[in-house]
């Protein structure tokens, strides 16, 4: 049986949390986003859920679109110059509260994402703290 865990990230830039508990995504505060693609501009929702693809914005986008992405609270882009090694697109950035980044894939439909540690040990400690596995 697999179990999901929901992850809480923050902005990389000026370190407010990116939760927003108002929207739920599979019962779990949703990651809150400003989303630019196509010319127009707007909110996404993603899913906490690590390895979920649920989403919800107020945008209709084609797959394969490249999204800008930034914080709701400093407005800072996320996107980075690391690129996707599936699809070549931009990848974004947020920082994990138990340590280490998430990134994932500026692409529409690209299942593309990693976690990434710096201090692996100290990591899983907090990690098992805060989940109990």
């Amino acid at each position: 049986m697999t179990h999901l865990i929901s992850i809480n990230v923050r902005c990389p830039k000026c370190n407010n949390s990116l939760m927003d508990s108002n929207i739920l995504l599979a019962g779990k505060p949703s990651i809150k986003l400003n989303i630019t693609a196509e010319g127009k501009s707007g909110f996404v929702h993603l899913c906490s859920l690590y390895g979920s693809y649920d989403h919800h914005t107020n945008l209709e986008l084609s797959n394969g679109v490249i999204s800008e992405l930034s914080c709701p609270h400093c407005l800072q882009v996320l996107n980075i110059r690391d690129t996707c090694d599936r699809c070549a697109a931009p990848l974004v950035m947020f920082f994990m509260d138990v340590g280490g980044r998430v990134n994932i894939c500026s692409r529409k439909g690209c299942p593309e994402h990693f976690v990434a540690f710096e201090d692996i040990g100290e990591t899983m400690r907090k990690f098992y703290e805060a989940y109990g596995l």
